[in-house]
């Protein structure tokens, strides 16, 4: 019996949490002083690099990989894109292509978040309804996309899309 609990509380950690461990790799022998390596629960392995600092080179990256917060930009963009062409798929429109340009300002003081963030779409289908593309946005944007209504707490976020008939 405990044996049956603890599988259902593994099954229930497992749909809760997410995991990831993030590690330095500064003192392995690599390239850039401020390289991070990100391995996911889903087994998954991203790189990150801090930007290079003129004036204290130690402290810099090299600029080998993208720098956390793009990555924070990345994961968001790549959240709601996915919610926007799953929305329309289950509409059934003929959807063949989506792409978001994120355009971002953060703040000028430590802790530098996000402030202002524009999401620019651009879906490409055939006969696919405008009305349709802007109420998969607003969905994503209002009830889907975690990670955009996360930062919708210290950012006012936009959006904005161009359709393009393929």
């Amino acid at each position: 019996m405990a044996n049956k609990l603890g599988n259902i509380n593994r099954t229930q950690r497992r749909r809760k949490n997410m995991e990831c461990t993030v590690s330095w790799t500064g003192n392995s022998g690599t390239r850039s002083g401020m390289g991070f390596i990100a391995e996911t629960g889903s087994g998954h392995v991203v790189a990150m690099d801090g930007a290079p600092d003129a004036a204290k080179p130690e402290n810099g990256g090299q600029n080998l990989a993208p720098r956390p917060m793009e990555m924070l930009l990345a994961g968001t963009g790549g959240c709601t894109a996915y919610d926007v062409v799953l929305i329309l798929k289950r509409g059934r429109h003929n959807v063949q292509g989506c792409s978001v340009k994120i355009v971002s300002e953060r703040a000028t003081e430590d802790p530098k978040v996000f402030t202002k963030i524009n999401m620019h779409f651009t879906v490409t289908g055939q006969g696919v309804p405008a009305s349709a593309v802007e109420r998969a946005i607003a969905m994503s944007h209002d009830k889907y996309c975690s990670a955009s209504i996360m930062l919708g707490k210290t950012a006012e976020i936009t959006t904005s899309f161009e359709l393009v008939e393929a």
